[in-house]
């Protein structure tokens, strides 16, 4: 069962025709639905509309007298929804808008998500149409970026599904208010509490259509973005929630087990688990800045961070952001890789590649499953197979720094998580002295490639990279061959991390 969840205030214009469109959508899309509907005490003819729609439709409606918010309407729904279910690992429940801003027929790419085992899918309205005021584009914009949630981009569309398990664990320590923000701030925190019990988060794209809205933005922009600063400690508290139970659940355990007269005392139990080793030696906040040179002309920055750590599907993580920004003349570039790599075994789990190059712009984003040996991109239906231990771009940057390299060797591997596209071939040339962030290295030069493959990387790249010659082997310079010419990357700055400790993400 799907049940699509609806808080509305004074949507005459509007709610009918989205809870018709909810129709068509589980009629071209066979599925199993029921509408909640909550009323949240309307003054226009919000009622009326309603309760004719509900003749015809699968629907229950709750009505408020006075009031509440969009917070509390739309937490009641979900509870109902809860409440009704005796299949909560099967089932599911949708958070829909009924100013037409959603597009109801992403709801299908949104149920096909939870079907291919997502526990969790947000829809990103990253692209608009129609028109909006300046200061509500700016605060839709930035809200997002002070209520971040690790693995999304828009934390606050209001739009996405979950199944209904995923709801009852996050409930189970929130027995009273679940949502204490309201707003686009809400929506952020639902994510927030729910994304810590989802083994898969996923995002699809979607587009906010201010074309068919029928009213204007109750959204006071300046306000929101107030709101929204004020609410980071609420969205950073929700993700480090369920840490703190789980801790308090060990140490409860702890506490029966020495507590039981039959037990074995401390000094009689000689077998001690260790902590599983780590894989990823760098340590979250180092931080690499590099100028980017064509020529004797600057063309822009780089950065290289070990962003933070992460839970993807039940392993820890660690989360690697590569960042390319510049541009002369005719040409421009932005391009924003990210990996998410096991922290215990180097192998990568997600990988997103965000690209705008000469007015175009576009995004791929690939969830890895190494333990099934398959990879999934986002936006297709079907799953390809993956090598034993991938590594996408990003991780390729940071794993090369844990290879022993020797002098004059060829090495192949093939560990990039795209089969076609192996080996990777890596070739070490030569040691050299270079001069980089205000002092002399000893380097280590080596040669990197993918034959089959693409970007900066590729055979007809000629890519070369300056190691530091020691124990942490860092990328002191990148050279790579774009379609105009020669482009060169050489470190400017390291940020340690003491020195970016305030800048440093919150654990989940």
């Amino acid at each position: 069962m799907i049940y699509v969840c609806v808080p509305v205030h004074n949507e005459a214009r509007t709610a009918g025709l989205v809870l018709w469109k909810v129709r068509q959508v589980f009629t071209a899309f066979p599925r199993e639905y029921q509408l909640l509907v909550l009323d949240d005490a309307s003054t226009d003819d919000t009622r009326e509309v309603l309760a004719s729609y509900a003749k015809v439709l699968p629907m229950t409606i709750v009505t408020h007298r006075e009031r509440l918010g969009y917070a509390r309407s739309l937490e009641e729904l979900l509870r109902l929804a809860l409440q009704r279910t005796d299949r909560p690992k099967r089932d599911c429940a949708i958070t829909l808008h009924a100013d037409f801003v959603h597009s109801p027929e992403s709801m299908e790419d949104l149920v096909k998500h939870l079907e291919s085992g997502a526990d969790l899918v947000v829809a990103e309205l990253l692209q608009q149409r129609g028109r909006v005021s300046r200061a509500l584009g700016l605060a839709r914009r930035w809200t997002p970026r002070l209520l971040r949630v690790a693995g999304l981009r828009d934390t606050v569309s209001g739009f996405l599904a979950l199944r209904l398990i995923v709801l009852r664990q996050a409930l189970r320590h929130d027995t009273t208010q679940f949502l204490r923000t309201e707003g686009w701030c809400a929506s952020a925190e639902l994510v927030a509490r729910l994304a810590p019990h989802a083994r898969r988060l996923d995002a699809v794209p979607a587009a906010a259509r201010y074309d068919l809205v029928q009213r204007p933005s109750r959204i006071r922009p300046w306000r929101q973005l107030l709101d929204a600063w004020r609410a980071r400690s609420v969205i950073r508290a929700a993700r480090t929630v369920v840490a703190l139970v789980l801790m308090a659940v060990g140490l409860h355990a702890q506490s029966d087990t020495a507590s039981r007269p039959d037990s074995p005392s401390l000094s009689a139990m000689a077998i001690v688990t260790p902590p599983a080793p780590v894989a990823v030696p760098f340590p979250v906040g180092e931080r690499l800045v590099y100028g980017a040179r064509y020529g004797p002309f600057s063309v822009g920055t780089a950065t290289m961070q070990v962003a933070g750590i992460d839970t993807i599907r039940g392993v820890e993580t660690v989360h690697f952001v590569f960042l390319i920004d510049g541009g002369a003349l005719w040409y421009h570039i932005h391009q924003n890789l990210e990996s998410w790599v096991g922290r215990h075994d180097f192998r990568s789990r997600r990988f997103l590649n965000q690209t705008e190059e000469k007015g175009k712009s576009w995004e791929r984003k690939f969830e890895i499953y190494p333990d099934s040996g398959v990879y999934r991109e986002a936006g297709r239906d079907t799953t390809v197979p993956t090598v034993a231990d991938p590594l996408d771009d990003a991780a390729f940057l940071y794993w090369i720094r844990t290879v022993p390299l020797e002098i004059g060797k060829r090495y192949e591997f093939r560990r990039y998580f795209r089969p076609e596209r192996n080996p990777v071939i890596v070739e070490v040339l030569k040691r050299e002295r270079v001069g980089v962030a205000g002092k002399k290295w000893d380097a280590i030069v080596v040669r990197p490639r993918i034959p089959n493959g693409g970007g900066i990387f590729a055979e007809k790249a000629d890519a070369r990279m300056w190691l530091s010659d020691d124990s942490l082997h860092i990328m002191l310079a990148l050279q790579s061959k774009f379609s105009f010419g020669q482009v060169t990357l050489k470190l400017k700055e390291i940020a340690s991390p003491k020195e970016n400790a305030d800048s440093r993400p919150e654990h989940p």
